[in-house]
């Protein structure tokens, strides 16, 4: 039996992964898909067995990063990592420098030195609400 060309362009997500570098074997590859910590097209994939074909779009969130590859061809094998590059092109936005706050976030409302109380205003609240 021959495989169809579209059938031959198609490959699993666990495959495609192991792959392409992206993690070490390929049964943390199908671990990482059933956490849903991998999307295909926006789309949460459900399963290791998920088929990727050239031009998909995937979001992998690994440990405290994410990366978005576009998919370019299938993979044959686990080979070099020039090799596994050449299956991806990584669109991943560039990251945000360490400690620069997001540009969007509020910042905290608070006065300087106003932490947790003191011993001394402890007392004095409780005075104040005669909890003596």
């Amino acid at each position: 039996m021959v495989a169809t060309t579209a059938a031959r362009d198609r490959q699993r997500i666990d495959k495609w992964l192991f792959f392409s570098r992206a993690v070490k074997s390929r049964s943390l590859a199908a671990k990482l898909v059933v956490a849903g910590r991998v999307r295909i097209n926006r789309d949460k994939a459900a399963q290791a067995s998920d088929m990727v074909k050239p031009g998909d779009v995937l979001t992998i969130t690994l440990e405290r990063r994410i990366f978005v590859w576009k998919v370019l061809n299938p993979g044959v094998r686990r080979g070099p990592a020039e090799e596994a590059r050449t299956l991806y092109e990584d669109i991943s936005p560039p990251p945000a420098p360490k400690g620069e706050a997001p540009p969007d976030a509020i910042p905290a409302l608070r006065e300087a030195g106003s932490g947790r109380p003191t011993k001394k205003e402890r007392r004095q609240t409780d005075r104040l609400l005669g909890e003596d």
